[in-house]
């Protein structure tokens, strides 16, 4: 069974336990007022097995199912079963404390402020898989398909416009860093692995 899967059972089967535990809820949601004050910075890795509800919790981890045995695969590839899991894995939850980091800084004296959800950690893997196959598509709604490259410099674009704007419920700059997060530290990780993306940009059919 690969590391993804597991992390995807874990993490609907938590999701699942807290919508029926409000006091797990509670403890273990993204609160930058309670990180803060009482040092609660477990909270940068526990809220990321929280989800709002299904929908949240099927989009997360339907998209963690596609793009994360991809780059588990590559980093065992590289490195071995081991350090390669370890790898992926720091990816995975590095994405998910620096996504919340912004969050933190902004929202640390703020009381009703809570995020939840793995979505930093996950765009930190969708971003690592498009650094290994910038033009491998990637489809929203099953219809609307583009190279990962392009999806990614308009994920980035939405992302950071509506983190300015803070119209809705949804924490964009979790989106947005953990993004980043996991394209740079995968350069830095597979060696080759920025220049075989731009090589490959380079050779897509529209060139």
């Amino acid at each position: 069974m690969s590391v993804t899967l597991i992390l995807i059972i874990i993490t609907v089967g938590i999701s699942m336990y807290a919508w029926s535990n409000e006091d797990l809820m509670r403890k273990w949601i993204f609160h930058p007022f309670y990180v803060n004050k009482n040092h609660q910075y477990y909270r940068f890795i526990t809220s990321g097995f929280l989800h709002a509800d299904w929908v949240h919790l099927f989009f997360n981890m339907l998209t963690l199912y596609f793009f994360g045995d991809i780059v588990e695969t590559v980093f065992v590839y590289h490195y071995g079963p081991e350090i390669g899991i370890l790898l992926y894995l720091f990816i995975y939850f590095g994405g998910m404390i620096v996504a919340d980091i912004p969050s933190y800084i902004k929202h640390k004296k703020d009381y009703d402020y809570r995020a939840l959800g793995a979505s930093g950690a996950v765009s930190a893997i969708i971003f690592s898989s498009i650094l290994f196959s910038p033009t491998r598509e990637i489809c929203l709604y099953a219809f609307i398909c583009m190279p990962g490259f392009i999806f990614g410099l308009l994920y980035l674009i939405y992302s950071y416009y509506q983190g300015k704007r803070m119209g809705d419920n949804i924490n964009h700059d979790a989106h947005f860093y953990g993004a980043v997060f996991g394209f740079i530290l995968t350069i830095f990780l597979v060696p080759g692995s920025f220049g075989n993306f731009v090589q490959k940009i380079m050779h897509w059919g529209i060139f």
